[in-house]
Formats: structure tokens, C-alpha cells, sequence
């Protein structure tokens, strides 16, 4: 299984995950500054939000009513003295770009080799190593299509119904979604999918996680054939009685399968595939008292 390196396409030439400006420093920081900045943007509907993000960080990601891109996004620093916060706060930030309607947060900081190049030439390397996060709180038009880049930490995505691309490093990803064509590539932690309606409204999901556990929760009398993977070790375990087998409408339970599973919940509909290189899959029916 094929799976993305952490961060973004577009950053080529920054530092992995666990490298300078994600890992630890070999002495911990005496001195924390955290700043919130928030920002607006006018965003019509159907419109493209792409987040190049911080190494590490939280990535919420919600909709609401509103024709508006809404940011806060929450800047933590660490150093020694106030002076190489100072120094920090300078280039450990992010711009905006748009266009007519597509809308692009990039994160920049010491993680980036090709920015401190052109903006910090004099910059101490001793500061190159210290820990540093943005928490990103974005709320979107409902039909909002995301492409997405995370490195360390979690992210949550909450009835946001357009096209979704997702590429993480290691976290805990929340997903609340009623459709979409949906894309997510995470290389280790916790994948959760909660679908919200009775039928998938979309092309479908592929969601590939290389290491750690996977959980679908399904509402009762849901519509879609379900593929889900097990690559290299691990199991699946279902206990949504109505997933059925697809290509045998005659046969009432899916084969016994620890590895791998094809079925059918209802009538059949999009297509949603999960695939774990090492670890779990779990297929299960969504509370009913559960929110979107």
C-alpha cells in the first residue's frame, strides 16, 4: 500500500516529520508564548480550501451557514529567553493566499528549509530545533472542497460535504461526514469515520491508513458496498449485522475473513474502501442518539 510521507506536496524540501522544527529540543524550553490570530475571508459556495500545515498542531475543520472563511488559529512557541521568542514569532506563522475561489493557508516556519533560506539567513541554528505547533480552528461553507496537509496531532472534520483530500503524519483524525469524494491517507494513529445519513452522498471514500486502528460507525439501514483490507497484520472486526455479501445475493453472512471483507449494507450505493497496513478495522452500527 502506497502511502504519502507526512506533510505537503507542495512543501518539497521542508523537513519530515520527527526532523528539525517538529522534534523535541535536547533541553526543554523554560519559556512559553502563545498567540491567537484570527482571520476572515469572503468564500462563495463551492469554493476550494487548501491548509498547508505546522508540523505539528491540531486541524478542526467545521461548516456553518455562513458565505465566509472563518481562521483562529493558536501559535505556540517555546524558547529560552523572550528575545528568541521574538525571533520565533517572526517566521513560526502562516499567509493566505485566494483567488476567485479557492483559498490557500500556508503554514511557514523553521520546519521550512527553502523559506529560512530566503527570510532568515541569519537566523540562530540553535533555534531551528525548538518545538513549536499552530492550532487551526477553520469554519467553512457546507459545500466546501478541502485538500489538506498535517503533520503530528489530531484532526476533526465535521459535516463538511465536498471533495476531501487528506494527507497526516501520525494523530488522531475524526471524521463526521454525510458524503463526499473523500481521499485520506494517514501514516499512523486513529482513524474514526462517522457516516451521518442513510446513504452516502458522493463518488465514495477511500481511506488508507499504514499503521493503527480504523473505526466506521454506520447508521441503521445504511446504502453503500463496504471494501475494507487488512495488508500486513491485524484484523477486521465487524459486528454490523447488515452488511451482507455482495456478490452473492442468495448467501446471508459474509465469509469468515480476520484479513479481508467485500460486502453490501441495504441496497448497495457508493463505495467506501478501507484498507490498515498493520493493525485494526472495526465495522459497527452508529448510536442513533448520536449527533451529526
Amino acid at each position: 500500500m502506497a502511502l504519502a510521507s507526512v506533510a505537503s506536496a507542495r512543501q518539497k524540501g521542508r523537513t519530515p516529520k520527527g526532523k528539525a522544527g517538529a522534534g523535541d529540543a535536547a533541553a526543554a524550553p523554560m519559556l512559553t508564548r502563545t498567540t491567537a490570530r484570527h482571520e476572515t475571508r469572503r468564500f462563495g459556495f463551492g469554493g476550494t480550501l487548501t491548509v498547508y500545515g505546522a508540523p505539528a498542531g491540531l486541524m478542526t475543520i467545521e461548516s456553518w451557514p455562513r458565505n465566509d472563511l472563518d481562521i483562529t488559529a493558536d501559535i505556540e512557541l517555546h524558547a529560552n529567553t523572550e528575545e528568541d521568542l521574538a525571533r520565533l514569532a517572526a517566521v513560526n506563522n502562516f499567509f493566505i493566499d485566494s483567488d476567485f475561489n479557492h483559498i490557500i493557508i500556508t503554514t511557514t516556519g523553521t520546519h521550512d528549509r527553502k523559506f529560512m533560506k530566503r527570510v532568515g539567513k541569519d537566523f540562530p541554528k540553535r533555534l531551528l530545533g525548538l518545538p513549536w505547533k499552530i492550532d487551526y480552528h477553520i469554519r467553512v461553507p457546507a459545500n466546501t472542497d478541502l485538500e489538506l496537509y498535517s503533520g503530528r496531532g489530531p484532526v476533526q472534520i465535521t459535516n463538511v460535504e465536498g471533495a476531501l483530500r487528506l494527507s497526516a503524519g501520525e494523530g488522531k483524525i475524526d471524521l463526521t461526514l454525510a458524503g463526499g469524494d473523500v481521499a485520506v491517507t494517514v501514516q499512523s494513529g486513529t482513524i474514526n469515520l462517522s457516516a451521518t445519513d442513510h446513504s452516502w452522498r458522493g463518488r465514495g471514500a477511500d481511506i488508507r491508513l499504514a499503521q493503527g486502528d480504523l473505526t466506521v460507525e454506520l447508521p441503521p439501514d445504511f446504502n453503500a458496498d463496504i471494501n475494507a483490507d487488512i495488508y500486513q497484520a491485524g484484523r477486521i472486526e465487524n459486528t454490523y449485522s447488515a452488511l451482507k455479501p455482495r456478490d452473492d445475493p442468495q448467501q446471508q453472512t459474509l465469509p469468515a475473513s480476520e484479513r479481508s471483507l467485500h460486502g453490501r449494507a441495504g441496497g448497495g450505493g457508493a463505495t467506501l474502501s478501507f484498507s490498515v497496513g498493520a493493525g485494526t478495522i472495526r465495522i459497527r452500527q452508529r448510536a442513533e442518539s448520536a449527533g451529526p
